[in-house]
């Protein structure tokens, strides 16, 4: 067999890392961009770039490209009417150095639609990342909060004022890196219409 043989034979197919998630207007972004840059310079950190902020419903990870139709045709079985959610609250992870924003009370009907989506990506044959656990929905704010300057009983998370994120549709996000981080590019759009008339 020759070189250029065995170099076909052992090439992986192509994949892609990807994600589904909630991705908010430019005015919702825009606000939870000004709390990230806000939120970095007092806790330090790299704040999330405005145009990538967005709340994850079920993370994939690396699928092969040619999965890519499989994914779309599962997120189509979810029926879910379009919702709002209030980012009221600010919280910190320590064990991977993360500032969020989140919900004092979660909308049930996002617990649903994230509930719905990962049973039919199941259904499908993917394995979702964080399989097990709890759904815990939050936007990434700020990443690599030093420890030394990261959230405490002396320096305390402030609170924000209340945002409505209103939801009508759920994406499928292909994520790259560079070397600036993570670029995204919304791959294929699901709009929210179950119970809504025609």
């Amino acid at each position: 067999m020759s070189a250029e043989r065995r170099t076909q034979k052992q090439a992986k197919p192509a994949t892609a890392r990807v994600f589904f998630a909630l991705w908010p207007v430019p005015e919702v972004a825009d606000r939870l961009g000004d709390i990230a840059h806000d939120s970095a310079l007092s806790f330090g950190g790299r704040a999330t770039r405005r145009d990538t902020i967005h709340l994850t419903l079920a993370f994939l990870g690396n699928v092969p490209e040619a999965r890519l139709p499989e994914l779309s045709a599962a997120a189509c079985e979810v029926r879910a009417e379009p919702f709002a959610i209030n980012v009221d609250e600010l919280g910190f992870w320590s064990h991977n150095h993360l500032l969020w924003a989140g919900c004092q009370a979660p909308s049930a009907s996002l617990a649903t639609l994230s509930r719905q989506l990962r049973q039919a990506l199941a259904r499908a044959g993917f394995r979702v990342g964080g399989e097990g656990r709890d759904f815990v929905p939050h936007v990434t704010l700020v990443r690599r909060v030093p420890e030394a300057t990261a959230p405490s009983a002396s320096h305390p998370l402030p609170s924000i004022e209340s945002l409505t994120w209103h939801n009508e549709r759920f994406v499928l996000v292909r994520s790259t890196l560079t070397e600036l981080g993570s670029s995204y590019r919304i791959i294929g759009e699901f709009p929210l219409t179950a119970g809504l008339r025609a």
